[in-house]
């Protein structure tokens, strides 16, 4: 039986564990080590690599939204004919918060503070899927991604599936409007960096995409990829990432690991985005 206790000590559990995983070993002068990639701050991620979300995906998104949760529903990634009916996803009604949803393709308006207003109370944001080029066109450098930031400056929860996963790293994987298959597209390489020094893929076992990160690492020496399967997150406070759900996550470091760009993280698995190493 789930046991709601047990699961909030737990992530409360994280976010210590990030502070500790984050404090890596000083130099000889006592300076901190400059941190190969991190997380945010204050706050946290959810990252979702697309798919249906299972009860632990669930859980964690309505624990991490707040209470009382006030939730901001982001379907602008998605084509215009389906952004209309398009839905949040149950859990965040199921939290029993309030919820806004918010879109534009217009930056004038991405920029007023009329429309940036639900973002400047809300304690979570979820980004539905589609093209994360869209995101970035419509609130790239504007007020909207600036009160984006600010829901984790005040301790509160950005989550996100497929592109929504994506747009949440530093360097934006396919970001071509042209098509997905291009992996790296000049003009829009610029991921909203709640994850800094990392380029997020996602649908990764799914669509065959096990090897693609590779090419972006080697394109950009020192960059971290993290490629996450259908059905599985995950969750970032600070500098720790904690795998959750049903498949895998791949970490592509510019390392061979035996014959593979890449190494396997499974569900439980915790991993020091300040160092790259599992812990």
């Amino acid at each position: 039986m789930d046991n709601p206790i047990c699961r909030r000590e737990a992530l409360r559990g994280l976010t210590a564990f990030g502070v500790l995983a984050s404090a890596g070993v000083r130099s000889a002068d006592g300076a901190a080590p400059t941190p190969r990639s991190a997380g945010p701050a204050l706050g946290a991620l959810l990252i979702i690599g697309g798919g249906e979300a299972g009860t632990e995906i669930r859980n964690a998104a309505i624990e991490l939204g707040g209470k009382p949760a006030r939730w901001v529903f982001i379907p602008t990634a998605a084509p215009d004919a389906e952004v209309a009916k398009a839905e949040p996803p149950p859990f965040i009604r199921r939290s029993g918060g309030a919820l806004t949803v918010l879109h534009t393709r217009d930056r004038k308006t991405a920029d007023s503070e009329a429309f940036v207003a639900p973002l400047r109370t809300a304690t979570a944001v979820f980004f539905e899927g589609g093209r994360q080029w869209r995101l970035v066109d419509a609130y790239g450098d504007t007020r909207t991604e600036r009160e984006l930031r600010g829901v984790l400056d005040r301790n509160g929860l950005i989550a996100g599936t497929s592109a929504g996963a994506t747009i949440q790293g530093s360097y934006l994987v396919r970001g071509a409007p042209e098509s997905n298959v291009i992996l790296m597209s000049p003009g829009h390489e610029r991921g909203f960096g709640y994850l800094s020094n990392v380029a997020i893929d996602q649908h990764v076992g799914e669509r065959g995409r096990e090897n693609d990160l590779s090419v972006v690492v080697a394109a950009h020496p020192g960059l971290l990829g993290v490629g996450i399967d259908e059905g599985t997150a995950v969750i970032v406070q600070h500098n720790a990432m904690t795998v959750i759900g049903r498949g895998a996550v791949r970490i592509t470091d510019g390392a061979d690991h035996g014959g593979a760009p890449f190494y396997v993280l499974k569900a439980g698995s915790r991993f020091d985005l300040a160092n790259w190493r599992v812990l």
